[in-house]
């Protein structure tokens, strides 16, 4: 069930959703400074496009704290909106509940990335 419901989800926005994880890694890795931060973006980005399957756990310390600070900041909120937006319109019907779940999961993410591990 896993596979089918990845290659669904990568029709109803997976896609979408993968590819600005891709931007903003490729943006932050223009500097040497984002590098761990544009790395952590494309961790992300391999989730986006296939999250069936797939658990993320939430740990960290200050540091976590601060670079996600820094991250909402610059990246974080409009990678937010977009799942959010997304998961709404497709939580509309009622197949699309389950992809509109991952939606929001992506979107919590989007708003607290480091100090996340995929599982």
């Amino acid at each position: 069930m896993g596979c089918l419901g990845n290659i669904l989800w990568f029709i109803c926005g997976g896609f979408i959703s993968g590819l600005t994880w891709c931007l903003a890694g490729v943006l932050w890795c223009i500097t040497i400074v984002g590098i761990p931060v544009g790395k952590q973006c494309f961790k992300f980005a391999e989730l986006a496009f296939c999250p069936f399957g797939k658990e993320v756990a939430y740990g960290g310390g200050a540091g976590s704290l601060l670079l996600n600070i820094l991250w909402m900041i610059f990246s974080g909120i409009p990678l937010a909106i977009e799942s959010v937006v997304m998961g709404c319109a497709l939580c509309v019907t009622i197949i699309g509940i389950p992809f509109g779940i991952q939606h929001f999961k992506m979107a919590k993410l989007a708003l607290m990335p480091f100090g996340a591990n995929v599982i």
